[in-house]
């Protein structure tokens, strides 16, 4: 699977959203495009937009009894919670960040779930060697939202010390596939002052030292050039057409709820 991933003759349509549509929005937007792409109204598509500060809460979190504290924790520190349809624990993200959504219809998409992550990992790991982070595939050791297919990055010259700086997650229907990254990769310090807060409130164990952000690493890294260099990976993937996020819009009534 990892090899047709790799192979396959593919287009594939970049949008950039400029514009937020909301924190549940943006959110809920990603889920609209893939009912939109198993229907056959949508080709391949890579959205890229910096999302509002945003704390999403994976359905286990909800079920805490901690988790009214964690949410008003959140708003305390400026971040809105929700509650994702994909992905394990809580993770953050604000304006320092980059969301990719990938969108593609698939008649058995189920079938490729694993290697998704696993061929997609390797592909944004890649994207930050491009710009010179030492990017690894790998969960470590206490981070957040746990994950085979993590993204790490570490210092050359502290080794030993690593951090989180992307996290993947998908959801797959009949008909199609939606595969979510979200890099980190400037001013990490909201970030791990949120996740303390709310994972101290959930009662659950992290080492908040493995919270970081590219830049922590390569100080001149910001969000235009890690973008830059996702989509140099993704050419790599497919053939890459042009598109423009305002023709995705508006969100239609007629959208059948999945």
């Amino acid at each position: 699977m990892v090899e047709d991933l790799a192979l396959t003759q593919r287009t594939l349509t970049v949008v950039r959203q400029e514009e937020s549509l909301g924190v549940a929005g943006d959110l809920d937007f990603g889920i609209e495009l893939l009912n939109r792409a198993r229907r056959g109204l949508l080709a391949p598509t890579l959205r890229l937009y910096r999302p509002r500060p945003t704390v999403a809460f994976g359905q286990r979190d909800a079920k805490l009894p901690g988790f009214q504290a964690a949410s008003e924790a959140c708003r305390d520190l400026g971040f809105e919670p929700l509650i994702r349809k994909a992905g394990g624990r809580a993770a953050a993200y604000h304006r320092g960040t980059l969301v990719i959504d990938h969108v593609e219809p698939h008649a058995d998409a189920i079938a490729g779930a694993k290697a998704r992550f696993s061929f997609f990992g390797e592909l944004l790991a890649g994207a930050l060697r491009r710009v010179g982070v030492h990017a690894a595939v790998g969960e470590i050791p206490g981070e957040y939202c746990p994950g085979e297919f993590s993204v790490h990055g570490l210092d050359p010259d502290f080794p030993t010390h690593q951090i989180k700086l992307v996290g993947t997650a998908q959801r797959v229907v009949s008909g199609g596939w939606l595969f979510s990254s979200v890099i980190v990769v400037e001013n990490s310090a909201p970030i791990r002052e949120v996740l303390t807060a709310s994972y101290g409130a959930l009662g659950l164990e992290w080492d908040p030292a493995t919270a970081g952000a590219a830049n922590d690493l390569l100080p001149q890294l910001d969000v235009p050039t890690v973008e830059d260099a996702v989509v140099a990976a993704y050419a790599e993937y497919a053939e890459l057409i042009d598109g423009d996020f305002q023709s995705l819009l508006p969100v239609t009534s007629t959208s059948t709820p999945l």
